[in-house]
């Protein structure tokens, strides 16, 4: 099968398509997935650049976490799932933890059951790709976080894959009193198209100099130091950036991937409440993934980039 690969570690010139890539196997509890999509992370270029070579698969590596695609063939101990669902998921189920070797920038792949989910009828597969991994991050660290009705929230990085989404679920999902999110100038009206009551312009204020305080601060961008100054005394700062060692009322938590999570929120995107957000220029073929890494690794991209078709 055709499959974006790299032998070592480095830039984006390490990745080469290659055709030659042997077709994965399905193990009892996984099935095989005909990829139509696939979602950049920053975790797939910190990835690939070594950052966590230690605890990584063997190289040669087939990048990539989200997938959306059909299935094509089950495992004998597969239970839901069957032949030509088309469905979506972030595959590895623990980012950082032995993350597998065969990702989904390639023409095929395994995913564990478990993990995967039905796509949502009213999105196309380059929709479904953008979402699992941002939207299962937040939603974890909202839920980490006892984020429940009447609360409010201050979201660091409101226009980036999780920060949208977790404008959108502490909003539709959870009924927050006020949601306020940072973003550059240009990003302003996007926050508030999300859902934003407060957007804040972080080139021209800081945040944690404003007198009202929040429930929970959820920090996408790394900036704890300064999150704890913007929460209230018996309030959460939730990271998702790893960083040092943080102290409370901070904690740093890495995903736990999980399908339950997309069915839980299927509804809210198959009724447009939630909606996935790729760049407007964040859409790449197959053939461009070297572009897709170049500019995800940017850090201007408004949500999602994704690479789709992929033939």
């Amino acid at each position: 099968m055709k499959a974006w690969r790299y032998s070592e570690y480095g830039g984006v010139e390490v990745l080469k398509l290659e055709s030659d890539v042997p077709l994965p196997k399905p193990a009892d509890d996984q099935v095989l997935i005909k990829v139509f999509a696939a979602a950049l992370n920053p975790i797939d270029y910190k990835r690939r650049l070594g950052f966590f070579k230690s605890i990584d698969s063997p190289l040669p590596i087939v990048p990539g976490y989200d997938v959306a695609g059909v299935v094509v063939k089950v495992g004998g101990e597969v239970k839901q799932l069957k032949v030509g669902d088309e469905v979506y998921g972030d595959i590895i189920e623990t980012a950082f933890d032995g993350p597998k070797q065969i990702g989904t920038l390639a023409e095929y792949t395994v995913a564990d059951e478990k993990l995967l989910a039905l796509k949502p009828k009213n999105l196309d597969f380059g929709q479904a790709a953008s979402i699992p991994m941002a939207i299962e991050t937040a939603y974890e660290g909202l839920e980490r976080a006892r984020f429940s009705e009447g609360k409010s929230i201050l979201v660091l990085g409101g226009a980036g894959g999780v920060g949208s989404f977790v404008i959108q679920l502490a909003k539709h999902v959870f009924g927050a009193s006020k949601v306020a999110a940072t973003s550059s100038t240009a990003k302003l009206e996007l926050l508030e198209k999300l859902g934003a009551d407060l957007a804040i312009d972080y080139t021209k204020e800081n945040f944690e100099d404003l007198p009202e305080k929040f429930d929970v601060v959820y920090d996408a961008v790394g900036q704890n130091d300064r999150a704890v100054k913007a929460v209230k005394e018996n309030g959460s700062v939730v990271s998702v950036i790893p960083g040092p060692p943080v102290d409370r009322p901070a904690f740093q938590f890495v995903l736990t991937s999980s399908g339950e999570y997309l069915k839980k929120l299927n509804p809210y995107l198959e009724s447009g409440k939630i909606e996935p957000l790729i760049d407007p220029m964040g859409q790449f073929p197959f053939n461009r993934v070297k572009e897709a890494f170049s500019y995800l690794e940017t850090n201007r991209a408004s949500g999602k980039v994704v690479v789709y078709p992929i033939p």
